[in-house]
């Protein structure tokens, strides 16, 4: 008999059929995975207190990266989802966006353009151009 889903799983696969399939097609070489918690390995890896997501890898912008040794691997943390997001709503708003942005990673966008791009729809001129965008605009 099958184990029934795991929501946390669901919400996980959820956030990776909502990425335009220009990006899925591009996610083949990426392992993607669901863990309880970050080790302390991890956690020292990139100077972190706390982690609801980690890229490991080559990122697709690198010289040679399609040939790669290294497999890239895109970790989600269950338990550091559960304790930020109380609700089941807010916790599967929480998990694609740490899904895209650990996606974004592995296209070579840095942590710092991540949050310039953040700061950017904070604005009314960026929240325009984004609900443009996800309502299929070509923005």
């Amino acid at each position: 008999m099958d184990e029934p889903p795991d929501p946390f799983d669901a919400l996980v696969v959820a956030a990776l059929e909502s990425l335009p399939e220009a990006f899925r097609d591009r996610l083949d070489s990426v392992a993607i995975v669901v863990e309880d918690e970050p080790d302390a390995e991890q956690l020292a890896s990139v100077g972190a207190h706390g982690l609801l997501g980690l890229y490991t890898g080559v990122p697709r912008t690198a010289y040679g990266a399609e040939n790669a040794g290294l497999a890239s691997k895109i970790t989600i943390f269950r338990g550091p989802h559960l304790r930020q997001y109380r609700d089941f709503d807010s916790l599967g708003r929480g998990v694609a966006e740490t899904v895209r942005h650990e996606i974004a990673h592995h296209f070579g966008i840095s942590d710092a353009r991540l949050d310039e791009l953040a700061r950017e729809r904070a604005t009314p001129e960026g929240a325009a151009r984004s609900s443009a965008y996800d309502a299929g605009g070509t923005k």
